[in-house]
């Protein structure tokens, strides 16, 4: 696997330093999925807690099928915890209107199907949906914040290109924009570096980190990147089959027996120039 310079990341100084209330609380949520009404459940998430504020970074790590994606369609409101709640600034966020969810949380899939041909700002455009009633279609102002959350990414120049016809790395910049052109407060990422090469995923998280500080986003990443999330998050979950094995700042969760345990591999955790953790498999180059 490819390697990552540490000079090339950006870090940061952990969550608890920097003031802020609270954004976001997964208080004891759980989900169970099952086949039928009286069938046992097939998966169940158990019951997982964590607090995030303003500017954080939050990513969720674990192996396919830990549960990563059942945290994030809690956290989006999609799904209704089975117990406990979900808040955003005080407000459970299953029990939001499905227009003021939208105005409030914006969610990244790994992928955006296209239905027919679009330009890349018709595509951002798509974000302001949440604000428009009835019929009425985008004004001058959409317009702008569509232009301007590509600019937000660096994707300004993709303006007029056709999604069809630019890369795996700038479409993601593109997805990323309309999420942002949606004007949230909580960003929600699901595997937003998967098919992007190692140039491509830490300018993406470096950009990430710009966006949640100067807007105060608060951003949740769900990624199977181990030393991006060390890097780059301010705090980090750890699921494994089901079950939030530990939340905590990158170096508290990040250790070698935990993970060791989790991912079923010999690997070594040393701490890099910044103080962040560094995985690498025992004997071969860091993991990305």
């Amino acid at each position: 696997m490819s390697s990552v310079p540490s000079a090339a990341l950006s870090s940061r100084p952990a969550a608890s330093s920097r003031a802020g209330d609270i954004r976001l609380s997964v208080e004891q949520a759980s989900f169970a999925y099952s086949a039928g009404e009286n069938a046992a459940p097939v998966f169940t998430l158990e019951a997982t807690t964590f607090q995030a504020r303003q500017r954080e970074i939050v990513a969720v790590l674990g192996r396919n099928a830990s549960g990563k994606s059942t945290l994030l369609k809690l956290i989006a409101g999609v799904l209704e915890p089975l117990s406990g709640r979900v808040q955003l600034d005080g407000f459970e966020t299953s029990r939001l209107e499905a227009r003021i969810r939208a105005q409030r949380i914006a969610m990244v899939q790994q992928e955006s199907q296209l239905l027919y041909p679009m330009r890349a700002w018709e595509f951002v455009l798509q974000g302001r949906h949440p604000y428009q009633r009835g019929l009425r279609f985008e004004t001058t102002a959409d317009i702008a914040i569509a232009q301007n959350a590509l600019r937000q990414v660096g994707a300004a120049d993709l303006s007029d290109r056709l999604l069809q016809e630019i890369s795996g790395g700038e479409k993601q910049r593109v997805i990323l924009a309309r999420a942002l052109a949606q004007q949230p407060l909580l960003l929600l990422l699901d595997e937003p570096t998967l098919h992007l090469d190692i140039g491509a995923q830490v300018d993406l998280l470096h950009g990430l980190r710009q966006l949640a500080d100067a807007n105060r986003y608060t951003v949740i990443v769900v990624t199977h990147e181990l030393n991006l999330a060390a890097e780059f998050a301010d705090q980090v979950v750890l699921l494994h089959g089901g079950k939030c094995l530990r939340v905590g700042s990158p170096a508290a969760v990040l250790q070698k027996d935990l993970l060791e345990h989790v991912f079923e591999a010999p690997l070594e955790v040393e701490t890099g120039p910044m103080g962040r953790p560094r995985i690498t498999i025992r004997g071969q180059e860091p993991l990305p």
